[in-house]
């Protein structure tokens, strides 16, 4: 009754808070917003442990809350879809997240979601709003380790719900140490959906998707920092080439709207 995992958490208090979380969030991606899929057969073919999923943020919670239910929804062989929240009953337990220490302490709500799989560091780059420059934590990096070595952990590179921002160098130095497998996954909509925190839905009748990518191939011991650097850039689409398709699509659609709203 009183089994934990590597950070302390009990399991079963674990498995409550999921299952409860997961019925009060599940509308907010299918019900008041729609949640576009693809890729789920993938999720089903990765490994027990050493899995990192790479993803652009978006916002502070809504992402993660939304990767659970698909990464769940998956396991209990659901084709790109959430529908019916049963899949949640048993949950994968060994499912982490990493976020901001800063982050996680910042309210109750925050810290019943740090209880549920945070690996919480502390940002070398900002803190409390500033700018600032501090030396990694090896504890920080041991933690990212140890939730590699139980399950699946979800990182977002950028460090940041900005769009483009530069990846963290952070990231890739974690790839080559620990060698994990690395899932990419673009998300969109969440930005339009929720406040920033993701703890509000801000508008409804959004579509949002989250689109899983097969495991990129990377040399390891080969490969050079600024090598899988890029390579998360482009696998995420936070390359700085992105932004001239995203401004084109932009265009067309406000184009569309202009034409709706003549006629």
């Amino acid at each position: 009754m009183f089994k934990r995992n590597p950070f302390g958490h009990i399991l079963w208090i674990k498995k409550l808070l999921i299952r409860v979380l997961g019925a009060l969030t599940h509308r907010r991606y299918r019900g008041f917003n729609d949640l576009n899929i693809e890729g789920s057969e993938i999720i089903r073919q990765l490994p027990e442990t050493n899995v990192l999923f790479i993803s652009n943020h978006q916002t502070y919670f809504a992402d993660v809350v939304a990767m659970f239910h698909v990464f769940n929804a998956s396991l209990s062989g659901r084709n790109d879809s959430i529908k019916n929240v049963g899949y949640l009953w048993n949950p994968k337990m060994n499912v982490y997240y990493v976020a901001a220490k800063e982050t996680m302490k910042s309210g109750l709500l925050p810290k019943i979601l740090a209880y549920v799989g945070s690996v919480s560091i502390e940002r070398t780059w900002r803190a409390k709003g500033e700018d600032v420059n501090r030396q990694v934590k090896m504890s920080d990096i041991s933690n990212i380790g140890k939730a590699l070595d139980d399950g699946w952990v979800i990182t977002f590179p950028q460090g940041t719900t900005t769009p483009f921002k530069p990846i963290r160098k952070g990231t890739a130095h974690i790839i080559k140490r620990y060698k994990p497998v690395v899932v990419p996954i673009v998300i969109d909509g969440f930005r339009r959906s929720f406040d920033k925190k993701g703890l509000y839905v801000k508008k409804k009748n959004i579509l949002q998707s989250m689109e899983i990518k097969e495991p990129l191939d990377i040399d390891y011991d080969n490969e050079s920092i600024a090598d899988i650097v890029e390579k998360i850039e482009y696998a995420i689409e936070q390359h700085p080439s992105f932004l001239k398709v995203l401004s084109a699509k932009e265009l067309k659609e406000q184009e569309e709207l202009n034409q709706k709203r003549r006629f």
